[in-house]
């Protein structure tokens, strides 16, 4: 009678975590999968803050809607902040509001996203980009519920239930001293941890299926499905944009390819070679790699890439240590002299070189090519550039990208 009771109970949960998949759009039978949706099912209800960690592209918005959508709060406002897409000097003010005349600009009074989310639930994706300063407030309105505006010295007070995202290590951010402790400590009440495609493969064909039929749906297209070697081919590729790079890869080959069954040849023609991931520990002393082939076609991007971390580098240091700035312009101007002799590009029929003039010319070409292979996904393109998401948006502006 007990086994036939928990039986029930555990057919029950099953039933139950299959419909909160089907509802939120959440796919996997993977064990990684299964235990995040446990995890969502045991917090939602409560009021406890939530730390959804993963890497960019695992779904990490999905979760914190669901998280909301299944609270008691649900029927009260869900605000979306993605912090690393504020500047700095905006992000305090756009949370907690300002008053008229706090700062140049500030023509009016405006209310912040913690004062339009009052007695609903606000969710912070990439806290991990917060200032140290303004982390402070936060810690302080998650502890007592109180805030004050930017240029204001009264006090207000709200009720709102916080869910946190990053996409980084956050205690070994806490290490470097870019974290507070105390308030990694305060939003890792409950900690929602969502998984690296490639770590979980045996879920491909399932997305695969998924994202398929739902552009089908949307296209009027009929579903011819997909053989088991192309399944085999995803399964192998390594997927550094997580499940939002496979949707987009699925959504061009079934529009494109429309009412054809997919096999591994059609997948192949929209497989594109991945950006070399960001990586400051595997530079060598040799600007181009040596190669008896003298056509640089191949290596374009990456030397193009080189070129801009050194000049980020370089900048760095002249900040550090302006005392040696003139050294150090010198070395800039050795890096031109470097960029003049070496690099080179082709016209469209590959036959007459073509000199690049500038490193900004050469950064602005990176950048939008990065764009263009990340659909113009800007978070996205950070992360293959290996810069933060407010530095792209800066290097946009300055170069007058559109």
């Amino acid at each position: 009678m007990n086994y036939n009771s928990f039986e029930h109970s555990n057919n029950i949960s099953q039933q139950y975590r299959a419909s909160l998949q089907n509802k939120f759009g959440i796919v996997g039978d993977s064990a990684p999968i299964q235990r995040a949706i446990d995890t969502l099912i045991e917090v939602a209800p409560t009021d406890l803050a939530v730390l959804i960690t993963g890497e960019t592209g695992t779904g990490k918005e999905v979760f914190a809607n669901a998280v909301h959508t299944l609270s008691n709060r649900s029927d009260k406002p869900f605000v979306s902040v993605n912090c690393g897409a504020i500047p700095e000097t905006l992000l305090e003010s756009e949370l907690f509001g300002h008053e008229k005349g706090a700062f140049t600009g500030a023509v009016d009074q405006r209310i912040g996203f913690f004062e339009a989310a009052n007695k609903g639930t606000i969710f912070l994706d990439e806290i991990g980009e917060m200032p140290i300063g303004t982390q402070v407030k936060l810690l302080r309105i998650l502890e007592s519920g109180e805030f004050s505006r930017l240029g204001s010295s009264s006090i207000s007070k709200v009720n709102v239930r916080l869910i946190a995202a990053t996409n980084r290590n956050l205690e070994v951010e806490v290490q470097n001293r870019n974290f507070r402790q105390d308030l990694y400590y305060r939003l890792n009440s409950v900690n929602i941890v969502l998984p690296a495609l490639r770590n979980h493969i045996q879920d491909i064909p399932l997305y695969f299926k998924h994202f398929a039929e739902m552009i089908c749906t949307k296209n009027g297209i009929q579903y011819q499905g997909i053989s088991d070697n192309a399944l085999s081919l995803l399964m192998a590729l390594p997927w550094q944009g997580n499940i939002r790079e496979f949707k987009n890869l699925v959504d061009k080959v079934i529009t494109l390819e429309r009412g054809v069954r997919i096999d591994s040849t059609i997948i192949r023609k929209y497989i594109t070679p991945a950006l070399p991931n960001y990586d400051n520990t595997t530079m060598t002393n040799a600007l181009v790699p040596t190669s008896k082939n003298t056509d640089l076609m191949s290596n374009d991007t990456l030397v193009l890439r080189t070129l801009l971390e050194i000049k980020q580098d370089i900048a760095s240091i002249k900040q550090m240590m302006g005392g040696l700035g003139s050294a150090f312009t010198i070395l800039s101007d050795e890096v031109n002299s470097i960029k003049d002799n070496m690099i080179v590009t082709y016209d469209d029929n590959n036959q007459v070189p073509v000199k690049l003039t500038t490193l900004d010319e050469m950064e602005r070409k990176l950048i939008i090519q990065t764009l263009e292979a990340c659909w113009n996904n800007r978070h996205q393109a950070a992360k293959s550039l290996g810069i933060s998401e407010r530095t792209l948006y800066r290097k946009i502006k300055e170069l007058g990208i559109e």
